[in-house]
């Protein structure tokens, strides 16, 4: 049995990646192997479907959550972990990323579905078609389906590829290790997703593409100018229903039924194709195990964690990612407004719970946000460990290899959960989580679960010269109002002279308006050195708080009259050495990294010009040798 420990490639990883490599197998909180009575799988589409959508706010009167959003807490505001109203839960959620994110999948309730299977014939594949009618247009699906040989003759598991074309006569295993499935009775099927609308880069016409023609009430890109409502996630996920929709139907044609196993099925994609594989699982509960590679921001990663810990444009978030992938409602959220939506993609990935999730990351590609990806998934991992289920939930973060490419070491993770949830070995162990970031506090994201105010329980200093620190004081900020920020350094006595320097940085404070709408005032800092002298322990630029040089950034409120703050948050970030680099610097840089950095910051109103602040707690910033 497998620990996946240490389960780099020797020969490909350096030493110092696989000193920084930890797998806890068997830490407290982690996953267990369980026996639990939990289905593994469903026999329709959303077994919540009854559930009615719960109304939502306005955008404005959204609260705001830095934290990650909690899971079990209703829309009516109860909270209940229990497993039997998790599927009332789900559809919330589900409810709210249409709303916000995607916009809707349709049922299809109103649709006319047909499927053919043809076997293949020596040295092909075969071949299923599927045809699925409404408001008299027709969409066609052509998916080649490779039966394994040699093994039987089935009904055989089944993964579903997410695909550009269906060729070739072999398995389409996406970009996951052929040899996992080639060397296992399992079938695969192809989802060519330019059938039901075409990829693009960059804000198109989707209008004529064939699931905008069934549905020419939504819209995906520019629509002849219209304002889109609908992003493609939706449109794909809705078009691997409608395939898994043909393979049933196929199961049971007269002659040569298509010899698949629809209670053991899975979905696989990377990148773009990943996050389309992660919404086809969340939002279709027939899908037995999904298995998102790499995908990056708007997939596995948390929006708002990634807009909180990573420097402005280096990693795909709410601003970066595509407008015809998601839908245009969701561009409200760009930025600080980030923190407004009332759920994020650890409850996208919960919504595959209770069934089988296994997600992977790529060290080797910042844009992909994998440090976000990491919290996010020991987000969804605790939703899972609740449930008594921890065992059906892996993820798997390594480096040094492309895009869209797998070590050997990944390969025998993969194997166990497709052995326990494809094949039904109970005895695999998919006890899975690969981390290279052993320290980084995840728990500060859900550590206020449970409790009705939404906040962290410390500041972030995760050692590499970044930091978002908060403070808790009450500011009545007014439309008009001047508001000031700053912050002020010391070094400890016996350090040489140094230059430490501020990028990327800005104090942010969240404002409460009398009719119940909030808002994000962000006051910008500018990028600014401080030279401090050898042996110097005091406070630069100024020990004194009413000081002009230590509010070195201001700005001015202009949304509500009778605003309130509570509290304020320093964020040093870097700037970004473009997207998809790592920042050019760190929040603070300096000249003499042996010797740590103390912060403290502070804001006020330009009428109270200081008087009757005061300091937030010190910081100290440490530096990565």
């Amino acid at each position: 049995m497998p620990s996946f420990k240490n389960n780099f490639s020797l020969a490909r990883v350096s030493l110092s990646l696989m000193l920084l490599l930890f797998v806890s197998v068997a830490a407290v909180g982690a996953f267990t192997q369980e026996v639990s009575s939990l289905p593994l799988v469903y026999s329709v589409e959303n077994t919540g479907a009854n559930n009615p959508a719960p109304v939502f706010p306005t955008f404005e009167q959204l609260p705001i959550i830095r934290p990650l959003t909690d899971p079990f807490r209703f829309a009516d505001g109860t909270r209940d972990t229990s497993f039997a109203n998790w599927e009332r839960r789900r559809n919330e959620i589900k409810a709210a990323i249409e709303k916000y994110e995607i916009g809707p999948k349709p049922d299809c309730s109103d649709c006319a579905i047909n499927a053919t299977y043809t076997p293949p014939a020596p040295g092909t594949k075969g071949r299923l078609t599927v045809t699925v009618t409404r408001n008299g247009k027709t969409l066609t699906l052509t998916s080649g389906v490779f039966i394994p040989s040699g093994m039987g003759s089935g009904p055989f598991p089944a993964l579903i590829a997410m695909t550009f074309f269906s060729f070739g006569s072999g398995a389409n295993t996406g970009s996951l290790p052929s040899s996992v499935f080639t060397s296992r009775p399992i079938a695969t099927v192809d989802f060519v997703h330019n059938q039901i609308t075409s990829l693009s880069f960059g804000v198109v016409n989707h209008s004529s593409d064939p699931f905008y023609q069934l549905y020419p009430e939504l819209c995906a890109g520019t629509c002849n100018g219209n304002v889109s409502n609908s992003g493609q996630y939706a449109a794909w996920s809705w078009g691997v229903s409608r395939l898994i929709d043909g393979m049933d139907i196929a199961t049971r044609q007269a002659v040569n039924p298509l010899p698949i196993d629809m209670k053991h099925l899975a979905v696989t994609g990377c990148s773009y194709a990943g996050k389309m594989a992660l919404f086809a699982g969340a939002f279709d509960e027939r899908v037995a195990l999904t298995i998102p590679q790499e995908s990056g921001g708007g997939g596995a990663p948390a929006w708002r964690v990634t807009h909180e810990i990573e420097a402005y444009g280096a990693s795909e978030d709410i601003q970066r990612t595509s407008y015809d992938w998601f839908a245009g409602q969701m561009k409200q959220f760009a930025g600080d407004n980030g923190y407004k939506l009332p759920t994020d993609h650890h409850e996208l990935m919960a919504m595959v719970a209770p069934r089988a999730l296994l997600e992977t990351g790529n060290t080797d590609f910042y844009w992909l946000s994998n440090r976000s990806n990491y919290i996010t998934a020991r987000a969804t991992q605790q939703i899972y460990n609740t449930f008594g289920i921890g065992d059906r939930f892996g993820f798997y973060i390594d480096g040094r290899h492309g895009h869209c490419a797998t070590l050997p070491a990944e390969a025998p993770a993969i194997a166990a959960f497709v052995d326990k949830f494809l094949l039904g070995d109970t005895a695999a162990n998919t006890d899975v989580e690969v981390t290279p970031y052993p320290t980084l506090d995840y728990s500060r994201w859900t550590a206020w679960w449970g409790n009705k105010d939404p906040k962290f329980p410390n500041n972030w200093t995760p050692g590499d010269g970044s930091a978002v620190m908060s403070m808790t004081r009450p500011l009545d900020i007014n439309a008009g109002a001047t508001v000031l920020a700053g912050y002020a350094l010391s070094m400890p006595d016996g350090h040489p002279a140094a230059t430490v320097s501020l990028a990327g940085g800005n104090v942010q404070t969240d404002v409460s308006c009398p009719d119940g709408s909030s808002y994000t005032l962000t006051i910008p800092l500018p990028d600014q050195p401080y030279s401090i002298p050898a042996d110097d322990g005091s406070w630069l630029p100024s020990p004194n708080q009413n000081s002009k040089l230590v509010y070195q950034g201001s700005t001015t409120a202009s949304t509500c009259a009778g605003g309130v703050a509570k509290s304020a948050y320093f964020s040093a970030l870097g700037v970004s050495a473009g997207t998809g680099n790592p920042p050019a610097a760190p929040g603070f840089s300096a000249t003499e990294k042996v010797n740590p950095l103390n912060v403290r910051f502070h804001y006020t109103s330009a009428g109270e010009n200081g008087a009757g602040g005061s300091w937030s707690p010190t910081v100290t910033i440490y530096y990565q040798p």
